[in-house]
């Protein structure tokens, strides 16, 4: 019988409790060509995990199973430091992992990778969230990385195509049975660059979940090849576009009866579309004059201030109707779906001759930046908007609120009489006022 592989570090729970929570695993030889890992986690039991050299600079990983750090060991499901090596040994012998893990059969593919990842988040995220997340993942990741092998995945490869995706057109929405997805044109200017970066980077991210979650279950040996690549800087500082409350007005007065409902309800209290159309009566809470959202991005339920004007609003548009009813419906008493809301704001936009076309989160920036401007905290916002703190929050509006800097330049620069008089009337200034008069 082999004699047992020693390490004073892993041997028992109170030392491996000792160790810090990093991104690879401990490993510790068992026999030659064949290592058991351990990979302590932050937040709950650690795991071991096998590998065994391939030769070539090649090696194949097995999850084992549950560490004994919380759970006394049965041999089946929780192994301590020695059972643990007893099952690498068998599964070094045999080439596969009988009974005790995970069987792998075929190269651990990019494609496979995100199909765990995917299966693994069902179980806490939203079915839209989801089914927006595969829908990702097919249109800009697989086709160019998913037949890959993950072992032999090289950094060179992850930045060629990340740099491909930011130097592409946007995908546009075709037809189910269309042959091949349509794109926009290529950024042609600083701007459409920008955003095309910034889109690389939150899908890049999204791969790299992925990826790390096969390395930290032991499936890949190593996670260097996506962690030396990096992503863009400074693509996410776009200018925050908001509405004037003149532009407000205008948009409100000029959308349709059923969907203005809606516009004014992402004015007065900052919500996402999604959240809106998920709102049902019960929702609205008069007595403290808010709202409780519940389907939000983040998952989590928030609470969010309505003013008087929106309180008013609110009572008009749940009175005498069933708490369980949507509080939004269409004119064909229909609900609101994932979409909808991009035609009617652009025949909106070009009714109220708002130009460009504001999008419906640019009602979202419009309360938040409405609320800045007149020196409202950025804690209290961050909170109305759902951020986890004030970070995102600062981001973006932090220059438009009242600034001490802005107010003593303002007040101590003396005025030089340079500015040239002038009766001249903005253009676009005088086309709102024929619009609406």
């Amino acid at each position: 019988m082999p004699r047992a592989a020693r390490d004073v570090k892993l041997e028992t729970r109170s030392a491996r409790a000792k160790l810090p929570a990093r991104r690879t695993p401990y490993f510790v030889k068992v026999a030659k060509g064949l290592r058991l890992g351990y990979y302590r986690s932050r937040s709950s039991a650690g795991t071991w995990i096998g590998r065994r050299y391939l030769g070539t600079h090649q090696y194949e990983t097995t999850s084992i199973g549950i560490a004994d750090d919380t759970t006394t060991a049965d041999n089946v499901a929780v192994f301590d430091f020695w059972q643990a090596q007893d099952v690498l040994r068998r599964w070094g012998e045999r080439g596969r992992l009988a009974d005790h893990g995970i069987v792998r059969t075929d190269p651990y593919t990019v494609r496979a990778a995100i199909e765990d990842y995917l299966a693994e988040i069902a179980v806490e995220k939203r079915a839209s969230a989801l089914k927006a997340a595969r829908y990702i993942f097919e249109a800009s990741v697989l086709p160019r990385l998913g037949h890959l092998v993950i072992e032999r995945l090289t950094s060179d490869q992850i930045n060629r195509w990340r740099n491909d995706l930011a130097a592409s057109g946007k995908r546009v929405r075709t037809k189910k049975r269309a042959e091949k997805p349509a794109r926009r044109l290529p950024p042609v200017n600083d701007e459409d660059r920008r955003k095309r970066r910034a889109s690389a980077n939150r899908i890049l991210s999204m791969l790299k979940a992925a990826l790390n979650r096969a390395y930290n279950a032991g499936k890949v040996p190593s996670d260097t090849a996506w962690r030396k690549v990096k992503p863009f800087k400074h693509v996410d500082e776009a200018v925050v576009r908001y509405l004037s409350e003149d532009e407000v007005i205008w948009l409100v007065n000029a959308c349709d009866p059923d969907f203005r409902l809606l516009v004014q309800a992402a004015l007065l209290t900052g919500c996402r579309y999604s959240e809106l159309v998920n709102l049902t009566c019960a929702d609205f809470n008069r007595d403290s004059d808010t709202l409780t959202l519940r389907q939000t991005k983040a998952g989590r339920v928030r609470h969010v201030v309505l003013t008087e004007e929106g309180s008013v609003l609110f009572t008009q548009w749940t009175a005498g109707r069933t708490p369980h009813e949507r509080t939004f419906l269409r004119a064909d008493e229909k609900p609101w779906g994932a979409s909808h809301q991009q035609r009617p704001l652009a025949d909106a936009a070009k009714k109220a001759k708002i130009s460009p076309a504001p999008t419906f989160h640019i009602l979202r920036h419009t309360h938040a930046s409405l609320l800045a401007m007149r020196g409202v905290p950025m804690g209290v916002i961050a909170a109305q908007l759902g951020h986890r703190d004030t970070r995102m929050t600062e981001k973006h509006y932090a220059h438009l609120a009242p600034s001490y800097v802005a107010d003593t330049i303002r007040a101590h620069f003396p005025t030089l009489g340079i500015a040239d008089q002038t009766t001249i009337v903005p253009m676009r200034r005088k086309m709102m006022s024929d619009f609406h008069g």
